[in-house]
């Protein structure tokens, strides 16, 4: 079965109702052995985008992974990443802010983390923890030292939509494009998941009681999730609700449909540096046996400038 991506994203103005969202549809995969495949085929497609995106260096690329806790970003991001190399691209994941981190607005920590141009950023976890976790949690919202006048929970939250697709449009402008993804999870599915962390030893460390007590606020969580990606799903700024509850299909064919569209080319050479070109092939300072070495023709030439063009740049 081959997804069509658009199918799961958010439209401008769209009221999301998440029971209406599949968190499982038909494997795009027939056995592990096609799913291993397909992954390859994804990651050595993603890298090739990657390295033109990092040759052309005129674009950022943020994507942002919001989840319930055991829905799979960690994973997602692991597999899908794996090809790309390390030098473009960089990961960040966001848990309870520091003390001085509250000392700022709540956009302050995540946009130290930006990517540059030219690299991927993958956010786990994001500022829209703060439009969710804080807003099933509104305890956390006072305890955020803010002026009395910003804590009414009637404003807040429109506010704070307003502020991220203000920020994320700012963003585009200047030349990072962003992708979100909620990886949706159904609850039957996160209590089969916590059951793994206890039975099998090498998931163990993921267990936490705090994860247990968070599922009592499934509803809670829910709407806040429907409320932003109703606000925040823009036409610059796409976000996807992705089904999760099978974990292989939810890494297949995503992020390389995603970025497939944005407008990329390969740096050429400019007219000055192709003069100078010529230059390269033969170094008047070596000794004869250097010059002596065949003269390459004009498209090795250029080749050969790019290739240390690259170098540079790293």
């Amino acid at each position: 079965m081959k997804l069509h991506n658009e199918d799961f994203r958010v439209r401008p103005g769209e009221k999301v109702k998440l029971n209406k969202w599949p968190t499982l549809v038909k494997p795009v995969y027939k056995s592990k052995q096609q799913y291993k495949k397909l992954l390859e085929q994804q990651v050595s497609e993603l890298s090739a985008l990657q390295h033109l995106h990092y040759a052309s260096g005129r674009y950022a690329v943020l994507l942002i992974f919001q989840a319930m806790d055991a829905a799979g970003k960690d994973g997602t991001i692991r597999h899908v990443m794996s090809g790309v190399n390390p030098q473009g691209c960089q990961v960040f994941s966001f848990k309870h802010p520091s003390a001085v981190e509250l000392e700022h607005d709540f956009l302050w920590r995540t946009t130290r983390s930006l990517p540059e141009r030219g690299r991927i950023g993958s956010f786990n976890r994001s500022y829209y923890e703060e439009v969710l976790i804080v807003r099933v949690h509104p305890e956390i919202l006072r305890s955020q030292g803010l002026p009395p006048a910003q804590l009414d929970e009637k404003t807040i939250w429109r506010e704070r939509y307003r502020s991220i697709v203000d920020l994320e449009s700012h963003l585009h402008r200047n030349g990072t494009r962003i992708i979100k993804y909620f990886l949706h999870l159904s609850r039957e599915e996160q209590r089969k998941r916590f059951l793994d962390r206890i039975d099998e030893p090498e998931k163990n460390w993921k267990f936490s009681l705090a994860d247990i007590s968070e599922r009592k606020f499934w509803k809670q969580y829910m709407r806040a999730y429907e409320a932003c990606l109703s606000a925040t799903s823009t036409a610059k700024a796409p976000g996807y609700v992705v089904p999760a509850d099978d974990k292989e299909n939810a890494r297949a064919d995503r992020l390389p449909h995603n970025c497939r569209h944005f407008q990329i080319a390969r740096p050429a050479l400019s007219r000055n540096r192709r003069k100078a070109a010529p230059g390269i092939a033969v170094d008047p300072k070596l000794p004869d046996e250097g010059r002596r070495r065949p003269r390459l023709s004009f498209r090795h030439q250029a080749q050969s400038d790019t290739a240390i063009s690259s170098s540079w740049r790293k």
